[in-house]
Formats: structure tokens, C-alpha cells, sequence
């Protein structure tokens, strides 16, 4: 019984260690993805011109700490096993707006505008 004990434990942990690892690599790469998603639209939308738009339905993950629209690039800020990381993807047109932290899915529209794009969650 000893032994079943001693050996289960370190299987164990080296479960739970392979698990919040790639809980953390999934989440970070859905956040990446949906950073390129945006900015790939907002291109897109921008250089169409001023009446075009487009919405993008989006599944966020639940590790998103906060997010930020910054002239040309995209802030996601996700909670990790080793602390916060940042997923930064840069446009080459100016973007305002704002995007929700919390899990689920949301519906963003990206909106041309004068010289910069609008992006707005539903």
C-alpha cells in the first residue's frame, strides 16, 4: 500500500504540472490568434474605406487579465503558472476602441473611420 502511495503521488504531480503548462499555451495562443484576427480585419476594413465594417465573433479564453487598443497595437495580458504575459500584435493603421476581459464569446465590431479604425465589443 506504501509503494501504491509513493508511486501515485509523483505521478500526481507531474500530471497536474503537463496540465496548467498547456492550459497556459492554449490560452496564450488563442489571444495571439485573436490579436492577429483583429488586426487582420482592421487592415482590411481600413484600407476599404470610411462606410465599411466588419464583426468578428470571438471565443476569449479565461486567462485574460486585461486588454488594450493602443494607436497600432493590440495589448492581451494573460494570467500564467509564471505571472502575467503579454501577446502584442502590431497594425499598420491607428485602432481605438475597446475589448472585453471576460471569458465567452463576444461579438467585436471594427468600424472605418477618418484615418483610424473603430473596434467596439458587443
Amino acid at each position: 500500500m506504501g509503494f501504491a502511495t509513493l508511486m501515485t503521488i509523483p505521478l500526481l504531480l507531474i500530471y497536474y504540472t503537463y496540465t496548467s503548462e498547456s492550459s497556459d499555451s492554449v490560452a496564450t495562443s488563442q489571444a495571439l490568434q485573436i490579436a492577429r484576427n483583429i488586426v487582420d480585419s482592421a487592415e482590411s476594413v481600413y484600407y476599404l474605406g470610411k462606410p465599411s465594417q466588419t464583426t468578428l465573433k470571438i471565443n476569449f479564453p479565461e486567462r485574460i487579465y486585461s486588454t488594450n487598443l493602443s494607436n497600432r497595437e493590440v495589448v492581451f495580458k494573460i494570467k500564467t503558472k509564471s505571472g502575467i504575459t503579454d501577446i502584442v500584435q502590431v497594425s499598420s493603421v491607428n485602432m481605438s476602441g475597446n475589448l472585453p476581459t471576460t471569458q465567452g464569446i463576444h461579438i467585436i465590431t471594427i468600424k472605418a473611420e477618418e484615418g483610424y479604425v473603430q473596434i467596439t465589443s458587443n
